[in-house]
Parts: structure tokens; C-alpha cells; sequence
């Protein structure tokens, strides 16, 4: 799975830690799912939707191969 999460807190001018405070996770969490560690939960990833008012799909996007 993809997502534009740095993309997302750029244009607000979000830090990890600003976007991890407002979804209650650590910083840590937030760079982990960033950079493709780590596949957040359905409702930390509805979380993180609505703090940038957008759906999931905006967000994260599946890839051929989590298909498989």
C-alpha cells in the first residue's frame, strides 16, 4: 500500500508530531506508516481522513500486489 501522507501534512504544514497528536498515535507511528513500515488500522486510517477532510482512497491506495 501507497499513501501521500507527506504529501497531505506538506500542504497544511503539518509535522509528523502535529498529525500524530491530532490522530492520538506517537510520532514514531506516523513516520512508520509514511514511509511503508507500517499499514494503519481502518479507523486510524479514518482518523487521519478526516483530519485532512478527505476519504481513505485519497489518502492510501492499495497496490497490485496486496491484491495477491
Amino acid at each position: 500500500m501507497t499513501n501521500n501522507l507527506k504529501v497531505e501534512r506538506a500542504k497544511r504544514n503539518y509535522t509528523q508530531a502535529n498529525l500524530a497528536e491530532r490522530v492520538s498515535v506517537s510520532r514514531q507511528t506516523m513516520n512508520s506508516i509514511e514511509i511503508g513500515k507500517y499499514v494503519p488500522s481502518t479507523l486510524l486510517a479514518l482518523k487521519i481522513a478526516k483530519v485532512f477532510n478527505t476519504s481513505v482512497d485519497e489518502i492510501f491506495c492499495l497496490e497490485d500486489s496486496d491484491y495477491l
